[in-house]
């Protein structure tokens, strides 16, 4: 038995931020009832990169974020549609949104109605600024929240423009305080008896993930600056390219330095009190460092870091995602497993994280076709007959 199994989620959210949290609740056992539009569900349906199978298309963005859900097609705008949700929400733990502030209010959907329905119901909101504050209105994307909550300013090349890190941050790091939060809700309510409703904004997620940036300013008053792959308050910490162009990163404590200049054959620079400490090493950042890639810049890659490895030096290689995926410490953790998908076969993801002893661990699942357990959710769960499910979809309701 997974953890989860005793929950079930309508989902009301697209994209990314929100399907990624609900997924991985899915994946711990909870029953995720997915909501689309009809006729065109999810927008990341359309979204590339695309698998080709024949005449089969489908999008492998959607895939990534919406694994082993249920997917049901209701019309939000007409008021049969509406009647749909509630019924839904009286039989369900959690209801998750993220549509723009007060779409749902104009739908009769929004918390203070759900939850009347549902004293028990969890709920949470997720927007880009919240549902209060001076940019409440205001639209987003990932990359705006990276700019805007503080992470672009520190990512770049030294004395370079701010650079975007190569996933999108702000969507994926949301998803997980999305989890941590229904989580924490469910909990509460396990104890106390109700529910709860919870505004996510995707900004706050961004400035709470400044932490020791935040820790620098309000200690030192320091604005940190782009640094590339140096961290601002421990040296060594960067990456260094090495004599096969290939590139490692090390980050080493006091207790590795000396080490660390063995193995690189500059033991004098272990020993030298002007080096000794971290402290001291930050104030001679520039010597360290030229010193260091110097002395890695003649040493092959694997070389490099099985050296490390038998000093006790922390150091791995910088990897490509072919790399990442092919490593058999990957395939040893049972990280990437595969789904059987009847339009386009077998295809790969990254499994949950979690190793767990004392439950099943998550289990990855087919992504639904569009509307796929529309049918049966109706009948099922809210026992509507064949001839009212007819009738909904005639008036567009489905």
């Amino acid at each position: 038995m997974r953890p989860l199994e005793h929950i079930t989620i309508l989902d009301l959210s697209r994209v990314l931020a929100g399907p990624f949290a609900s997924m991985i609740l899915a994946e711990l056992g909870a029953t995720v009832i997915k909501v689309e539009q009809p006729g065109t569900g999810d927008e990341t349906r359309t979204f590339e990169p695309f698998i080709e199978r024949g005449e089969t298309r489908e999008s492998a963005y959607y895939f990534a974020f919406n694994r082993s859900k249920q997917s049901i097609t209701v019309n939000l705008r007409s008021p049969a549609g509406q009647e749909i949700i509630r019924d839904l929400a009286r039989r369900s733990d959690v209801f998750i949104e993220n549509f723009p502030v007060g779409t749902l209010q104009r739908y009769g959907l929004h918390d203070k109605a759900i939850r009347a329905l549902n004293p028990r119901i969890v709920y949470l909101s997720c927007t880009g600024f919240g549902q209060t504050g001076p940019y409440a209105d205001k639209k987003g994307y990932d990359t705006v929240f990276q700019a805007m909550g503080g992470m672009m300013s520190l990512t770049g090349e030294r004395g370079g423009g701010p650079v975007k890190p190569g996933l999108p941050v702000a969507d994926l790091t949301s998803g997980l305080w999305i989890a941590i939060s229904i989580l924490a809700m469910l909990a509460g309510r396990d104890r106390e008896g109700h529910g709860a409703y919870a505004d996510f904004s995707m900004i706050d997620g961004q400035v709470s993930l400044l932490t020791l940036a935040a820790a620098r300013f309000f200690a030192l008053g320091e604005v940190p600056p782009r640094l590339g792959t140096e961290h601002p308050g421990r040296v060594p910490s960067a990456t260094f390219r090495c004599a096969d162009r290939q590139f490692v990163h090390i980050t080493a404590s006091d207790q590795h330095w000396l080490p660390l200049c063995k193995l690189l054959g500059v033991e004098e620079w272990g020993k030298s009190s002007a080096f000794a400490d971290n402290s001291a090493r930050v104030q001679n950042r520039e010597i360290v460092m030229a010193g260091l890639t110097a002395a890695i810049a003649i040493i092959p890659r694997d070389a490099l870091c099985k050296a490390c490895d038998g000093a006790g030096v922390p150091a791995g290689p910088v990897k490509s995602v072919d790399e990442v995926l092919a490593d058999p410490h990957t395939l040893a953790r049972s990280i990437v497993s595969a789904f059987a998908h009847s339009r386009v076969g077998p295809f790969p993801f990254l499994a949950m994280p979690f190793k767990f002893d004392g439950w099943d661990n998550p289990i990855g699942s087919c992504p639904p076709q569009l509307g796929e357990h529309t049918d049966a959710i109706l009948a099922e769960r809210l026992s509507y007959s064949r001839e009212h499910i007819a009738a909904l979809r005639k008036m567009g309701a489905l």
